[in-house]
């Protein structure tokens, strides 16, 4: 949670405000010690987790021909990390692709139309036979009508003209038996070709399961076979994390679980120097352990965080309520060594004064003990500093 521009801008505005004395009797801004409200928060113990952690398993059977990296080694994703004896796979990716090239050649052959070919010849055929047998049907027929030929002739055109349509008919289911075959053949061909076509993917898949590669970038931490071990698809084979997105793991009483999930926000404390984290998300376990009555959260930090590694214990601050505590500026601490301090200003007088800080919120932070609520401190402990000792030097000379 992050402390308003506005009480700032306050604490600014009343270094410079007019009636003041003291901001207007030293050299440098001054601010006062103002009681905020600031979020509640109960601290707990967690460990670090990386998301990402996982064993790679053997995908293929072969023999361990050589181990590219070893534990404790960091491994850049997509690296390559193991490599198994291929003999075996490259001999069936061979033989795929040599059946692929074999049913490519078949469909080829299916394609090339020679049966419907010369079935559409033979119905071209009986199209013209059947017009020049209609022509002569329609010629005789004319004449005939007129009495100037003889019935016989008649019964022979009409004769030749229904041969011809029967010509044509048997060429038309022809062609229609020819496309059901050619089509038929080509069906069959096109099976064989996609079957040909599944075969060298899966063996060329077999075949790329030789080579182990890293699924994300990490640090090993468990090797599980030798050089020249024989192993057998689902083996374990390295065992390793991920840096890059880490969680802390903490484990929530039964009588804050209510107040952490209204207000759902937590920081993580860093060990060596206090620091907090904000965590992006929180993820809750639905139910309790019926042992302890805990519940068990999931804390997710930014990606890529620093100073942090899977194991240790942290300190994770649960957010729990409001509450008002007195805040100071970030800039008014002044650390000497391991003793934190603030220059306090009164009558236009400087002294430096003890304080114990708490917690860093935005632009402000917490003064545990040491000041007292509108009391001004400098915004500057340089000058400040500078301002004490000429102030003291004329005390002495006085």
């Amino acid at each position: 949670m992050s402390i308003p521009a506005r009480p700032l801008l306050l604490w600014c505005l009343l270094a410079v405000a007019p009636g003041l004395p003291v901001a207007a009797e030293v050299p440098f801004p001054v601010a006062k010690a103002q009681l905020q409200t600031l979020p509640s928060e109960h601290v707990l113990d967690g460990v670090v987790e990386a998301v990402n952690k996982s064993t790679v398993s053997a995908q293929t059977a072969g023999r361990v021909e050589e181990i590219m990296v070893d534990v404790n080694d960091f491994v850049p994703q997509g690296a390559p990390i193991l490599r198994l004896r291929n003999t075996e796979q490259r001999a069936g990716l061979d033989q795929a692709q040599a059946s692929l090239r074999e049913a490519q050649a078949r469909f080829t052959e299916a394609q090339e139309r020679t049966g419907i070919d010369q079935a559409q010849a033979n119905l071209r055929e009986a199209q013209a036979r059947s017009l020049e047998a209609q022509a002569e049907y329609n010629r005789i027929r004319n004449v005939y009508e007129k009495q100037m030929v003889s019935k016989a002739q008649m019964d022979t055109v009409t004769a030749t003209l229904d041969a011809a349509k029967a010509r044509l008919e048997a060429a038309q289911a022809g062609v229609a038996k020819a496309r059901d075959s050619q089509r038929a053949t080509l069906d069959a061909a096109k099976a064989r070709l996609d079957a040909a076509q599944a075969g060298v993917a899966q063996a060329r898949e077999s075949f790329s399961y030789t080579t182990v590669n890293a699924p994300y970038s990490g640090i090993v931490l468990e090797r599980h076979v030798q050089p020249g071990e024989t192993v057998q698809p689902g083996k374990p084979l390295m065992t390793g994390f991920s840096l890059d997105e880490l969680r802390v793991m903490a484990e929530v009483p039964q009588r804050l679980i209510t107040l952490v999930r209204q207000y759902n926000q937590a920081r993580i404390l860093r060990p060596h120097d206090g620091k907090s984290i904000p965590a992006e998300k929180l993820t809750f376990f639905p139910y309790a352990d019926p042992q302890s009555n805990i519940f068990k959260v999931r804390i997710y930090l930014p990606k890529k965080t620093e100073g942090l590694y899977p194991g240790m214990f942290v300190k994770t601050a649960f957010r729990v309520g409001e509450e008002e505590r007195l805040t100071v500026p970030r800039q008014a601490l002044a650390q000497r060594g391991e003793v934190s301090g603030v220059y306090v200003v009164r009558e236009g007088q400087v002294s430096l004064r003890q304080v114990r800080p708490g917690r860093i919120e935005g632009e402000v932070i917490e003064i545990l003990a040491g000041l007292e609520p509108g009391e001004a401190v400098a915004l500057d402990p340089i000058k400040a500093g500078v301002y004490l000792k000429e102030q003291q030097q004329r005390t002495v000379e006085k």
